[in-house]
């Protein structure tokens, strides 16, 4: 299991982070963040696989992915 995490405020919509996803569950907000950039960010944390992809291609270090360790 993965959960991965946007910091809307520092991101800068550059979208670099939407076609690298492999199950697709990135998308840009509605809403503008402070400083007038609708960010980056994922609803739909279950679907997940973290792979931090998106984190690699992340120019501004915006995403952080978190996995779960799995006991043998």
């Amino acid at each position: 299991m993965a959960r991965v995490t946007f910091r809307e405020e520092r991101c800068k919509g550059c979208q670099l982070c939407l076609p690298v996803c492999p199950k697709g569950i990135i998308s840009m907000s509605a809403q503008i963040n402070s400083m007038g950039y609708h960010p980056a960010g994922v609803e739909e944390q279950d679907k997940c696989t973290g792979c931090a992809l998106c984190a690699l291609v992340c120019p501004d270090m915006v995403i952080e992915v978190e996995r779960e360790e799995r006991s043998a």
